[in-house]
């Protein structure tokens, strides 16, 4: 038996006979293979099933093949299709390319033949979403997985060590410390590294629209679900999911991720199918998950399953030693997106970035960087580009004045945090999710810089 590929076969042929025995050579062969027996049947598994290659005969009842073809170029234009015909209608199947397929079999060739062609665009798939990820990542995250901090190093050869195996890890940390980077670095190491990498944020679902996002759903199994939907779990069959901020899921939707986590299937919404799952599990969080156990807003059954090992990142504030590198990293990517070329950085600027404690971690820095490159006038950031806020008429507010490190460096938080609240409409906890810290300790800050919620809204009329 072949080793699972995760490329997605679908064969559409009503000799069921012939259909039977394809299928059975190209699953012993590793690939997840299903069948229809004509068009209407494949295209409503197409609607509700990932699928990468259609093998289709072209002389089938209900809808012909190359009518097929036409549907599936018109809604999954992604699909590769190889067309399968009997040796007297090679003239309609070279015909057929023309309607968007890639290929065509004669049946009456041997089946090796068919099995090269398969490889083929087998071996195609999977190059081209290397390529994606390669310029999708030409300044990628490798950067965060270098270190001079002994910390980080120890948590990267933890990562190392475990990668390949099926472990359930839990990665804890600070918001913006790079949960998610270190999370698909581990699966880039695994023997999944080939297949997805899916992630989901479970704070940013309400309640009843996680189990979606999470299991799918059928068409009308609720209000509003117009259509079947796959979800996350599914998404990443083969693959890793990784649930961030899973310390944010809701209770009901915990004992359903328990059940999944130990019995490897899943059920959409509004179905009694049951789908078998071969998935990598990475989840994260900045919360206290002892202390949410005994709050009973967390199960302990729950945290045994997924945190078979625990990884904690250290925050951005200590690992001074990495911050350098990080800065000139978020320079060269944002020279390259904003079409700029920074020549000079006021020493002045490097003292702030190197010493400020970053509260939101590297996703505050990367923020902070951005903005100073967006601003920036012939290639020189000065403090002025650092400290200046935008108003809502679009002015700016000159903040570039004569102060200690220390002050420019509280000056730049508290502006920093109007600006989010701002943005936010003073929702603080809307805004705390953007500045990545929790309600709590944004409501200190605006206590420690006495700032005024009811000015910043008469602004906002």
């Amino acid at each position: 038996m072949g080793k699972k590929t995760g490329y997605k076969i679908l064969i559409v042929d009503d000799e069921i006979e012939y259909q039977s025995v394809l299928r059975f050579i190209l699953s012993d062969l590793g690939y997840s293979v299903a069948g229809c027996s004509n068009g209407a049947e494949a295209l409503d598994y197409l609607d509700n099933n990932v699928v990468d290659l259609v093998l289709t005969d072209l002389k089938m009842p209900v809808m012909d093949g190359v009518e097929l073809i036409k549907r599936i170029k018109e809604k999954h234009p992604t699909v590769d299709i190889i067309v399968m015909t009997a040796f007297g209608s090679i003239e309609s199947a070279v015909d057929s390319i023309k309607y968007g397929a890639m290929d065509y079999f004669t049946k009456s060739s041997e089946m090796d033949e068919l099995v090269i062609k398969v490889e083929r665009f087998a071996k195609i798939h999977r190059l081209e979403r290397k390529s994606e990820v390669l310029l999708r990542n030409q300044y990628n995250e490798d950067i965060f997985m270098e270190s001079n901090n002994e910390d980080y190093l120890n948590v990267l050869e933890m990562c190392k060590r475990v990668a390949d195996t099926d472990i359930n890890i839990l990665i804890l940390g600070e918001s913006g410390v790079g949960k998610e980077v270190v999370a698909n670095y581990i699966h880039r190491l695994s023997k999944r590294k080939k297949e997805p990498f899916v992630a989901l944020n479970c704070q940013i679902f309400p309640e009843g629209v996680i189990d979606s996002e999470l299991f799918g759903h059928e068409k009308g199994s609720f209000t509003g679900a117009s259509e079947t939907r796959i979800g996350k779990f599914e998404q990443a069959n083969f693959g890793t999911l990784f649930l961030d901020e899973i310390g944010d899921l809701p209770i009901t939707t915990q004992g359903k991720l328990l059940r999944a986590i130990e019995s490897k299937r899943i059920e959409r919404l509004g179905s009694n199918k049951s789908i078998d799952l071969d998935v990598r599990f990475i989840s994260a969080t900045n919360k206290d998950l002892s202390k949410k156990i005994a709050e009973g807003q967390f199960r302990e059954d729950l945290l045994y399953r997924i945190n078979t090992l625990t990884v904690t990142l250290p925050p951005l504030r200590e690992r001074r030693e990495d911050l350098e590198s990080f800065i000139n990293f978020f320079i060269k990517k944002f020279e390259v997106e904003q079409k700029k070329k920074i020549t000079k950085i006021d020493n002045e600027v490097m003292d702030f970035l190197l010493g400020y404690d970053y509260p939101g971690n590297v996703r505050e820095l990367k923020n902070i960087m951005e903005r100073m490159i967006a601003l920036s006038k012939d290639g020189h950031i000065t403090m002025y580009e650092l400290l200046m806020p935008v108003e809502k008429n679009g002015k700016l507010l000159d903040l570039y004045k004569k102060r200690s490190l220390k002050e420019a460096r509280s000056d730049f938080e508290r502006n920093y945090i109007v600006e989010a609240l701002r943005r936010n409409n003073v929702n603080v906890a809307k805004a705390a999710a953007e500045l990545q810290i929790s309600a709590r300790q944004l409501w200190n800050k605006i206590n420690e810089y006495a700032i005024d919620l009811n000015e910043i809204r008469k602004i906002e009329q």
